[in-house]
């Protein structure tokens, strides 16, 4: 696919109007810095499963945070967090591996200031990518929440694409139409593609990977094949291409001549 035919499918479908339903629609409620990045990290989560799922456990995870949620978090303890979602239940989410990931929050964003200070200091200029700063993230996040957080956070040693993670760095690193941004201090260009099965077919599709397995290496695979078109913003096509395979009038096979 050339850069002109993905420019004019970013055009065309790189718009709020598509948005929906998708978690990233939870950011837009949202103006302050420490909201924004703490709404982030849940919704991206809980980015697994059918989307009414998501959509759903999303909203009950931010219902209990109030309308500022970084300042109603940080006034929590570990104990009210588990209490207060002691009725949680998502697939294989509880209310514990909830409230350890907002307690792990809590402690990383007192320790460093924010989430994205944290992330940052993974960062390294010898980095082609944010997997490196990405793992130490994980790390951090695991080792705050004493290992708690279950399914919610990836495992930093694994083989895993970190899907949900890559797509959060997307929502906050980048910003245009759809990407509301607020993290400066990345690259956009060191991104990584969120794979999901559609960005597994796309990319199956238009000959970016031949790996059988969506796994952090087709991940790559597939942002090398998206820098070698548009090196400052691998990432770009990302939202515009999955309309394809998530909106029921739009197909893949759009991408064929």
């Amino acid at each position: 696919m050339k850069l002109q035919q993905l420019e004019q499918l970013y055009e065309r479908l790189n718009r709020r109007e598509y948005v929906h339903p998708d978690p990233l629609e939870f950011l837009y409620r949202y103006e302050a810095a420490p909201d924004c990045e703490l709404v982030a990290l849940i919704a991206s989560s809980l980015a697994f499963g059918r989307v009414r799922g998501i959509l759903n456990s999303v909203e009950a995870v931010l219902g209990e945070l109030g309308a500022s949620p970084a300042a109603n978090l940080a006034a929590m303890t570990k104990r009210q967090l588990t209490q207060k979602f002691a009725g949680f239940k998502y697939r294989f989410v509880t209310g514990k591996h909830v409230a350890a990931m907002l307690d792990a929050a809590n402690r990383l964003r007192s320790k460093y200031g924010s989430l994205e200070e944290c992330f940052r200091s993974g960062v390294s200029s010898a980095d082609e990518t944010v997997l490196p700063a990405a793992k130490n993230f994980l790390t951090a996040i695991d080792a705050a929440s004493q290992q708690g957080c279950g399914y919610l956070i990836p495992k930093p040693d694994g083989t895993s694409a970190c899907k949900r993670l890559m797509l959060m760095l997307r929502w906050l690193v980048r910003k245009d139409r759809v990407d509301p941004g607020g993290w400066s201090g990345i690259d956009p260009g060191m991104l990584i593609i969120p794979l999901d099965t559609h960005m597994q077919n796309i990319g199956g599709l238009l000959g970016m990977t031949q790996r059988k397995s969506a796994d952090m290496k087709m991940a790559l695979e597939i942002t090398g094949a998206f820098r070698k078109i548009i090196p400052a913003d691998p990432v770009r096509y990302d939202f515009a291409l999955t309309r394809l395979g998530i909106r029921d009038e739009m197909n893949i096979a759009d991408l064929l001549p």
